[in-house]
């Protein structure tokens, strides 16, 4: 069992691909012995931050919120790993601030192809004004300036985006090869 505990922060727009790679990069690192947990948006704001709305400080509450479960994590020893779209880069530099072992993971998928895989038809709404403050239409994603692993998606597999992530914490020494 790996002690080693640190934060893979998974930031991008909604539906880049976060929740989908950061849950392989979940399944591979428990088969190396991690101790892990996953703090997905969705799940976090139905849970830790109900009421919370979408303005920019309530966006920056969740976010801090989950910043602070993730570093306690992290300093026991567990990997924690986010994925919830944390628009700002301000409030994701403070948290970065908070954990000794960060790795901001940008999920880089182009505006187009998110709104091509929006399931949930949320873009459509966005754009039609039913969705005021949507982070990529009417509210702004801030794009981390110098993220420890950029993920580019575009022509990609999950896995392979998911692959990217667990060779970049091998080189890094945060995991053993498998």
């Amino acid at each position: 069992m790996t002690d080693t505990g640190f934060c893979l922060w998974f930031t991008g727009l909604s539906g880049a691909g976060k929740s989908t790679i950061a849950n392989l990069v979940v399944d591979e690192l428990r088969r190396r012995g991690h101790r892990v947990e996953l703090l997905d948006g969705d799940e976090v704001r139905e849970h830790l931050s109900k009421g919370l709305g979408f303005s920019k400080e309530d966006r920056d509450t969740n976010i801090r919120r989950i910043g602070f479960v993730a570093s306690l994590l992290a300093r026991n020893g567990v990997v924690a790993v986010t994925a919830a779209i944390s628009p700002y880069r301000a409030v994701r530099e403070e948290v970065r601030g908070w954990i000794e072992r960060f790795v901001e993971i940008h999920v880089a998928t182009p505006l187009e192809e998110c709104e091509a895989r929006d399931v949930k038809g949320l873009y459509a709404k966005a754009r039609a004004g039913e969705i005021p403050e949507f982070t990529g239409v009417s509210d702004p994603y801030e794009p981390p300036a110098h993220p420890e692993i950029r993920v580019e998606t575009s022509g990609r597999t999950p896995a392979e985006s998911a692959a990217e992530v667990v060779a970049w914490l091998e080189r890094a020494g945060l995991s053993p090869p498998r």
